[in-house]
């Protein structure tokens, strides 16, 4: 790209940011960070659920270059040689549709970006205005280690379309989008005042640990899942092909290296590993179940964490309701959108579950 597409790139980026920074701007509310904080972790949700959208409609290769579109800003300017490749491969990846929805998609990650690095720099001039860090309420540093993760999930995401889809990539830049949200949730409630927390919550900090780990790693089956689409590799439930056990291919399943739709050998992967790839993720969800329902018990009437358990049981719920609707009626759009937003959501309440019970223990 030249220097004139890179300015314009840049340009829709700040647009994008615009309104939520005049929203805040304009808020009545007087800790305009911590609003920008949680209104920037909220947008980030909302990114993920775009890359998911992005994911599921095909369009992660609408525009096959980074961080434009043909070397253009927008699709429009693009339009020749859209038009031209689609010509070439009318069942290809790229249409005018999918460009437009990859390249909003960009837009919206580079407005999130741009309010990252507000917050960074804001975060920076309250230390030098008060350096003794008697009245600030975070260090500058929690802002920075966001603003460089952003940097990181930004080369993540030129990688996914550069190595054209490749599980293991595709799979990395989701899980880190979803650090990117921890982050901004951790920034957001070390800005808000600690309510009331029971000194019981302080023995649950390795429990809420465990959980989210337990939570993420799901997450990473999920997104091994839908990156080598094998969401309908079992189209039955509660069982797969008819069986408990299905036949499985866990070696060319599990090759973490290896493009979309081969093998490490570059051969076509087997049905088999689809299938394996898909059980997994089904069955380590019966982890998550017991993980979170033993961590829901023990919190569930705790001061300070009572209302975390209850909205975690309430997604727990959306997840397992959308999950079995992409088996059950043919991975409809709409669910496997909610089901990506989901699981960012209880990563979100169980990293506020942590900030709250390390707090428990100061």
């Amino acid at each position: 790209m030249d220097a004139a597409a890179l300015a314009w790139l840049a340009l829709k980026g700040i647009a994008v940011a615009a309104l939520p920074l005049a929203y805040v701007t304009l808020s009545r509310d007087p800790a305009k960070y911590r609003k920008l904080a949680w209104v920037t972790a909220f947008l980030t949700l909302d990114l993920i659920m775009f890359g998911s959208f992005t994911r599921l409609t095909d369009s992660g290769l609408g525009c096959p270059d980074w961080p434009g579109c043909y070397g253009h800003s927008n699709p429009l300017s693009a339009g020749e040689a859209i038009r031209a490749a689609e010509s070439a491969q009318p069942t290809g990846p790229v249409t005018m549709t999918k460009a437009w929805i990859e390249m909003l998609h960009r837009y919206f990650a580079m407005g999130v970006g741009f309010i990252i690095i507000l917050l960074t720099v804001q975060a920076w001039r309250r230390a030098r205005r008060d350096p003794t860090g008697l009245t600030r309420p975070s260090s500058p540093w929690l802002a920075t280690a966001t603003l460089v993760w952003v940097c990181i999930q930004g080369a993540f995401g030129a990688l996914t379309v550069t190595m054209k889809l490749q599980p293991a990539i595709v799979t990395a830049h989701l899980l880190g989008g979803v650090v990117l949200l921890a982050l901004l949730v951790w920034l957001a409630l070390r800005e808000t005042p600690t309510p009331p927390i029971a000194p019981a919550a302080r023995r649950l900090r390795f429990v809420a640990a465990v959980t989210l780990a337990v939570v993420v790693l799901q997450i990473a089956l999920g997104g091994w899942v839908s990156s080598n689409y094998a969401v309908l590799a079992c189209p039955d439930f509660p069982r797969c092909q008819g069986s408990w056990w299905p036949a499985m291919d866990f070696a060319h399943g599990f090759t973490l290296w290896r493009p979309l739709g081969m093998t490490g050998a570059g051969e076509l992967i087997p049905f088999q590993a689809l299938v394996a790839i898909h059980w997994v993720h089904r069955l380590f969800a019966v982890v998550v179940v017991i993980a979170a329902g033993y961590f829901l018990g023990r919190a569930w009437r705790l001061a300070g964490l009572a209302r975390i358990a209850r909205w975690t049981l309430a997604v727990l719920v959306l997840q397992l309701a959308t999950g079995l609707s992409n088996v059950v009626f043919d991975w409809p759009l709409a669910a496997a959108v909610l089901h990506s937003g989901g699981a960012a959501l209880l990563v979100a309440l169980l990293v506020a579950a942590n900030v709250r019970t390390a707090q428990a223990r100061r």
